[in-house]
């Protein structure tokens, strides 16, 4: 069985139901990371132990969030003893702007996973971006590199749309597949 964690930040639920959805695509443990950018107890021990590591996090300010960057510095420990050497990662974000400068948030943790020494999982979807597609088809935001969502400023958790949703359940799915070829 192929082990896969989905490590994130969540400033307001959004990027949470996000990471649920990788997660259930992956059949991955999901790890928060609290409002403070702490991991719980015994997280660093289950990442060391991970096949594949997902990371997630709001983009704020054309980046990811201060907490998600506090648990990046923290991870110069398992850096400097190659412990997370050739795991395959992958990454996603949500924003409230359809843009929102998300591609800085993803190359951010392309490098992050690239300093790990690890294999970057790209999310492997066409975009729906012909005349036909709306927002609730996935890959509607036309990424490539991770899973994308966009949440309005104004909209609950429960709002968020399905093709979004839809995206990071098949990129985590996508994940598990790449994670489970390089275990075998």
């Amino acid at each position: 069985m192929t082990h896969i964690v989905v490590v994130f930040h969540s400033g307001y639920g959004h990027t949470q139901r996000l990471a649920q959805s990788v997660a259930d695509g992956a059949q991955a443990e999901l790890i928060a990371i609290d409002a403070e950018g702490n991991l719980p107890e015994g997280a660093w021990e289950t990442l060391a132990a991970a096949d594949a590591i997902i990371f997630g996090t709001p983009t704020y300010m054309g980046g990811p969030s201060w907490q998600f960057k506090k648990f990046a510095d923290a991870s110069s420990k398992p850096w400097f003893g190659r412990a997370w050497q050739d795991k395959v990662f992958g990454g996603f974000t949500n924003s409230a702007s359809l843009n929102g400068d998300k591609q800085g948030t993803l190359q951010y943790l392309v490098t992050l996973a690239s300093q790990h020494g690890g294999v970057w999982v790209s999310l492997g979807l066409l975009p729906s971006n012909a005349k036909a597609a709306d927002r609730n088809d996935p890959n509607n935001l036309g990424g490539s590199v991770g899973a994308l969502a966009q949440s309005p400023s104004d909209a609950s958790v429960a709002e968020m749309l399905p093709g979004d949703l839809e995206t990071g359940r098949q990129y985590g799915a996508r994940v598990a597949a790449i994670a489970a070829r390089f275990k075998g």
